[in-house]
């Protein structure tokens, strides 16, 4: 998707396109989410003499090991490990609208962070994927206009437009019907 936008109106010709953009996607997330992790055991591995007996740091060390991404990840109501484990403690001080920590313990707070919500965009960005495959499966793709809501980078939402509209129609219509069936 493109960058910096949070939310974005983009047309594709092809489900094979959106996929293509979907995958880009998901490796610049991952590339990303290994930089950070490797920040993170590298901060770890550096700062265990000093405060390895500290409980924030033992749980970050033990977090550490379960940031790897899996289509299970992307449930926004699920509460994250890391307000789980109670971190944005008292080490932060408000100002207006952000807040401000001079402790080793907050960087480490704000990588783990930043890989927990790097896991949950690459999870919902598979489950997008895994979505659109089964939209070509189903025979969708040929003579459409794809226009997707984009939010966050994610494809939410995709408006199907055709040259032949009321013979596109009638497909979608039993494509829908047997979606449904399906389900139950």
């Amino acid at each position: 998707m493109s960058e910096n936008l949070v939310t974005e109106i983009r047309s594709f010709y092809s489900l094979k396109e959106l996929s293509e953009i979907i995958d880009e996607e998901i490796k610049q997330y991952e590339s990303l989410m290994d930089e950070y992790s490797q920040w993170l055991g590298s901060f770890l591995r550096d700062s265990e003499a000093t405060y390895g007996n500290e409980e924030w740091f033992k749980k970050l060390f033990n977090l550490q090991k379960s940031l790897k991404p899996s289509k299970k990840r992307g449930e926004e109501h699920v509460k994250s490990k890391s307000e789980k484990l109670g971190f944005s403690s008292d080490i932060w001080i408000a100002f207006k609208d952000i807040k401000l920590c001079a402790s080793k313990q907050g960087e480490a707070e704000i990588l783990f962070e930043a890989i927990e919500k790097i896991n949950l965009k690459i999870g919902k960005l598979m489950k997008v994927k895994d979505s659109i495959e089964d939209l070509k499966k189903f025979g969708l793709g040929k003579d459409i206009l794809y226009i997707a809501y984009v939010n966050d980078g994610i494809p939410e939402k995709i408006v199907l437009r055709s040259k032949g509209e009321a013979e596109f129609s009638e497909k979608f219509q039993y494509i829908a019907e047997f979606s449904v069936a399906e389900t139950q």
